[in-house]
C-alpha cells in the first residue's frame, strides 16, 4: 500500500545485499579455514557462526528475489493499516 510519501523510482537492495552476502561467505570461509589450520579455535568457531549467519541472509535475499517485484502476502496477512494519528499540515486543524 502507497501512502504518498515513498519515491515512485525507489528500487530495492536485493542485489545489493546478494553480493555482499556472497563477499561474506567467501571472507568467513577463508577466516573459518584460516584460523582453524593456525590453531585458533575461538576465532575459527566465531568465523562459522559468521559464516552461518551470512548464509542464511543469501538464502533469504534468494528467496525474495525469485519472489519478484510484485510479491504480496496471502489473505492470512492482515493489511498494514496507518497511523491515525497523522499531523496534518501546518496552519490548518
Amino acid at each position: 500500500m502507497r501512502t504518498g510519501s515513498e519515491p515512485s523510482t525507489a528500487r530495492s537492495p536485493l542485489r545489493m545485499r546478494l553480493w555482499l552476502s556472497v563477499w561474506g561467505v567467501a571472507w568467513a570461509t577463508f577466516g573459518l579455514v584460516a584460523f582453524w589450520v593456525a590453531g585458533r579455535p575461538g576465532w575459527a568457531a566465531a568465523c562459522g557462526v559468521l559464516l552461518l549467519l551470512v548464509a542464511v541472509d543469501l538464502l533469504v535475499v534468494i528467496r525474495r528475489i525469485r519472489q519478484g517485484p510484485r510479491y504480496q502476502p496471502g489473505r492470512d496477512v492482515p493489511p498494514y493499516d496507518p497511523p491515525q494519528d497523522r499531523p496534518g499540515p501546518p496552519g490548518r486543524r
